[in-house]
């Protein structure tokens, strides 16, 4: 079973979004560098990412955590979504891609090894 538990946002300015995120959910960041800040708070991940990072993000993205992304990838597929970006390591054995779904909403799966 697929869950949102991961939701990055694009922001324009890191140092004013980390101050917004750590007074709306009440504590400080746990990764908390110049090119991504992190807060892992109720089961879930926020991420702030600076200019959308190198994946270009316009809105928020959520990410779905699966056991297995190129079985999900196959199954979103199939259904009509769109490969943006194919699964990638991302550090630490994570896997990340990134599909369309039929409006060009972007969705996001993840799978930790």
């Amino acid at each position: 079973m697929s869950a949102i538990k991961t939701v990055l946002h694009p922001v324009s300015d890191l140092a004013k979004a980390k101050e917004v995120y750590t007074a709306l959910l009440g504590l400080a960041p746990q990764a908390d560098s110049e090119y991504y800040v992190g807060f892992d708070t109720a089961g879930q991940h926020i991420g702030l990412v600076p200019n959308g990072g190198p994946q270009g993000m316009t809105s928020p993205v959520a990410y779905w955590h699966v056991d297995d992304i190129e079985a999900k990838l196959a199954e979103v597929t199939a259904a009509g979504a769109v490969v943006k970006d194919a699964p990638k390591d991302v550090g630490g054995g994570r896997l990340v891609a990134t599909v369309t779904d039929p409006d060009g909403n972007v969705l996001g799966l993840l799978q930790d090894r």
